[in-house]
């Protein structure tokens, strides 16, 4: 199996923001990637994933390409703070930890 993917506009993609390389306002020339030999089995399951995400095939490769070699967003711990204290409002902490303490043994 072989088929070409044309970067056509970036921004038909996804509903999300463009992703950080693309820089030229959502006009680029794109470039060509050819891929042979892909196994009919795979061709089948991007074709339905494309399908299932409303996009083309080619859409679909840029998609995946893009969140594969994005670098991950930087999470904080911090960000965590206060979730979950409405779960805790009338429990005293201290016997909570000595009572699951207990359980261990």
């Amino acid at each position: 199996m072989f088929f070409s993917v044309r970067i056509a506009s970036p921004y038909q993609l996804t509903r999300r923001l463009p992703p950080k390389w693309m820089k030229s306002g959502g006009r680029t020339d794109g470039a060509t990637l050819n891929v042979k030999n892909l196994p009919d089995a795979l061709y089948r399951k991007l074709k339905a994933r494309a399908k299932r995400e409303r996009r083309s095939v080619a859409q679909e490769v840029i998609v995946l390409l893009t969140q594969a070699l994005e670098p991950a967003e930087t999470l904080s711990i911090l960000s965590l703070r206060g979730l979950g204290k409405e779960l805790w409002r009338d429990v005293d902490a201290a016997a909570h930890v000595a009572t699951e303490r207990d359980a261990w043994r």
